[in-house]
């Protein structure tokens, strides 16, 4: 079988980064760029970052904020007759993964009309043309949805989030600027940064994984576990740290998938609107406990990227557990919560099949059935 490896053409990367922006836009002769972001990075200014530099240059521009955390099938029908108003020829997302999938799915409609009724999208679709051309501008290090061909889509009528995956919908075009990330609370800072973890972990483990990928995954796990603290406490040399780490976690597991940490996550977002890095960060030991029997000896490996000594030294089941305590203790040092109250006896059958159905599942190293995916869900109750 053959691996394959899908990145963006072109990506810049440091401080300042976004400087760039008006003479990419120019070069691939934008004339009207529609910004997709979120309300509250306009409100505080975050967005104005890279509208400042349009209006600079020239470069007409239309703003549509009507993007919400955990985006829904709404969101993107409103974009999408946004973009058709403003007669708009390309896209430019700024903020985490909500704006950044909302502009996925935004750019393929556009090109792919066909597939407007957005459900249509779920799963691998047969799209057959590319994405509006997108430049994709981070303001988390987390989601890295700017390197991914993933999206993923909130249907709030069935409550449940459905994961799109399109080799069509990747930006031409990633601008990584941790000054673009530092306006960023500890909470979601915090968050994003963990699920980050979430990604190169379930990626270094996913059934699809290889060498390539590995490589990518073992980087971002030693970056975050490295720089995860200290961009909690807006630390500018952690916040750039954590910048290229979330990218390079993406650059893996956009190409290889992921596992039932995600699966069980989405629900989670779906169900209760819990954030999604909250969600991945409570599962992520549990599920690590939970698979590290189908790991072979790559949890020693996640052990020495989370700096961990003396794992040469260790057992099979010491250097396991020396890996998941690793993971759980940077959790709780970012203060991400270990349990969910919201989480009802009554709710797991429905919220165990959800999971089950999720397209990261069959990726997960372990297989599962519903019954074992009830008792992760038991493990963040009160």
């Amino acid at each position: 079988m053959a691996n394959r490896i899908i990145l963006n053409p072109v990506s810049y990367h440091g401080k300042g980064a976004i400087a760039e922006i008006p003479g990419i836009a120019k070069a691939k002769g934008f004339t009207k760029v529609f910004i997709c972001t979120d309300p509250d990075l306009v409100k505080f200014g975050v967005a104005q970052k890279v509208t400042d530099l349009l209006d600079q240059a020239s470069i007409a521009y239309a703003l549509f904020s009507d993007v919400k955390a955990n985006p829904t099938i709404e969101n993107v029908q409103a974009g999408v007759a946004a973009f058709k108003d403003a007669q708009a020829d390309s896209i430019i997302a700024i903020g985490g993964g909500s704006a950044m999938d909302t502009a996925k799915a935004i750019g393929i409609i556009i090109t792919n009309p066909e597939f407007a009724d957005v459900r249509s999208l779920e799963g691998v679709a047969p799209t057959k043309n590319h994405a509006v051309p997108t430049i994709a501008v981070p303001t988390t290090a987390g989601t890295a949805a700017e390197v991914t061909i993933n999206y993923v889509i909130t249907d709030v009528q069935k409550e449940r989030k459905f994961v799109c995956v399109d080799e069509h919908d990747i930006p031409e075009t990633a601008v990584i600027d941790p000054d673009m990330m530092s306006s960023m609370p500890k909470g979601l800072t915090a968050s994003t940064g963990m699920d980050a973890l979430t990604h190169a972990i379930e990626g270094y483990t996913t059934l699809a994984a290889w060498e390539m990928t590995d490589m990518f995954h073992l980087e971002a796990i030693r970056l975050i576990s490295k720089h995860l603290r200290g961009a909690v406490e807006n630390k500018p040399e952690d916040r750039e740290g954590m910048a290229l780490a979330q990218y390079v976690a993406g650059m893996g597991f956009s190409n290889v998938g992921l596992g039932i940490a995600h699966s069980i996550a989405h629900t989670l977002g779906a169900h209760y609107d819990t954030p999604h890095g909250v969600a991945c960060a409570m599962m992520l030991p549990i599920v690590m406990e939970y698979n590290q029997e189908c790991t072979g000896e790559k949890f020693r490996e996640i052990a020495r990227a989370m700096g961990v000594e003396g794992v040469d030294e260790m057992t099979q089941e010491e250097y396991r557990k020396a890996a998941i305590d690793a993971v759980r203790q940077l959790s709780v040092d970012v203060g991400i919560p270990t349990t969910n109250d919201k989480v009802r006896e009554e709710d797991l059958d429905v919220l165990a099949a959800d999971a089950y159905a999720d397209a990261c599942r069959p990726g997960n190293p372990r297989d599962t059935n519903v019954e074992d995916l009830k008792a992760l869900y038991r493990k963040i109750m009160p």
